[in-house]
């Protein structure tokens, strides 16, 4: 697997405060008791998202009054700058690279617009080359991740001995609407948390770094007709208005299994030669219909479990969080990852798939 590039370094970050589920559905009853017919209805969503807790760039009293767009973009724009800036400079350290080796830098985020683009911005607060590429993403959504490192992995594979830096940030949780009363608004602030990842991505494995560093072998996705309609965001006066569709874990069973085994054929796999699963965790019932596409037992996708009790969905950067977590259970238990094949889904509607190897 010399001609594939690898992934050399992997960093997560998230923002100081931590909402406790419990809390959240508390203030959630109290905001949307009086105005809200049903809420006792949709109350239960929180007991039932899987979730302890979460982590926010603004403490839970924030999300009392409502934000105007401009007041939610700018604390957007600072802490996903500093969050990257953290997430960055751990994965650079990782890997043994210092920040002016870097040569190409691509951003990945979806909730919040920034123009000049956040690399651009860290580009002020971190040394890196001011001749470095740079390639800003939005839209991907949950998806964001895995296509995320499925171009990094595209650019460091046209430019062999080059190093490219993945940055992704998603500050979720800012998007809920207090004035909102629809239902994927409740379920949103059931789900939703910040957080930060960067990976770095080179065809030369990096000697510096304890941690496996799986080849980026094969990368794709599929975009099914008239779905456009089951997950995105509705911008609104006030900010991002989510779009969740109740029929996803039903699309996940009936559509995601072809969509996998059409790509696996295209690249000459089977399922059979997976050895492990990277699944972002939109939510339980998401979890739940991926464990039985996959013929796993329920419960068994254990990493991302683990990231959506402790953090929440956090879009894009949720499965670089598995992604960490999986790595380094395996390094601990037999130093090498076999195939893995990390998936995720967003609007479009799209699966993503990526599969590594080491």
């Amino acid at each position: 697997m010399t001609d594939f590039p690898r992934l050399l370094s992997l960093a997560t970050a998230v923002p100081p405060f931590v909402l406790n589920q419990t809390e959240v559905a508390a203030q959630a009853r109290e905001l949307f008791a009086h105005r809200a017919r049903d809420i006792d209805r949709l109350m239960p969503v929180f007991a039932h998202a899987g979730i302890e807790t979460r982590h926010s760039c603004v403490p839970l009293e924030w999300y009392r009054n409502a934000a105007d767009w401009k007041q939610r973009n700018s604390i957007y724009v600072d802490s996903a700058v500093d969050l990257l800036a953290e997430a960055a400079s751990n994965c650079l350290e990782q890997a043994g690279t210092v920040v002016d080796e870097v040569d190409a830098i691509i951003t990945v985020s979806t909730t919040g617009i920034a123009t000049p683009s956040l690399d651009a911005l860290l580009m002020d607060r971190l040394a890196f080359r001011r001749d470095a590429m740079r390639l800003p993403v939005f839209g991907l959504g949950c998806a964001g991740g895995v296509l995320g490192l499925s171009r990094a992995g595209s650019f460091a594979s046209a430019m062999p001995g080059k190093k490219v830096l993945l940055l992704v940030v998603e500050l979720c949780a800012l998007t809920f609407r207090p004035d909102d009363l629809s239902k994927s608004n409740v379920i949103a602030a059931a789900l939703f948390g910040d957080g930060a990842a960067a990976a770095l991505v080179g065809t030369s494995p990096s000697p510096a770094s304890t941690h496996i560093q799986p080849a980026l072998t094969a990368a794709g996705e599929y975009t099914w007709p008239d779905s456009l309609d089951v997950m995105g965001w509705h911008i609104e006066n006030d900010g991002f208005g989510v779009l969740f569709s109740k029929d996803i874990p039903g699309i996940i069973g009936e559509r995601f299994g072809p969509a996998l085994d059409g790509f696996l054929r295209r690249n000459g796999l089977k399922r059979s030669e997976l050895d492990d699963f990277v699944c972002h965790p939109g939510g339980t019932k998401v979890l739940a219909a991926l464990e039985a596409v996959l013929g796993l037992p329920d419960g068994a996708m254990s990493d991302a479990r683990d990231v959506l009790r402790n953090y929440g969905n956090m879009s894009a950067a949720t499965v670089m969080f598995v992604l960490e977590r999986a790595l380094k259970r395996q390094t601990e238990q037999a130093g090498t990852a076999g195939k893995m094949l990390m998936s995720s889904l967003g609007p479009g509607f799209s699966a993503a798939f990526q599969v590594l190897e080491s």
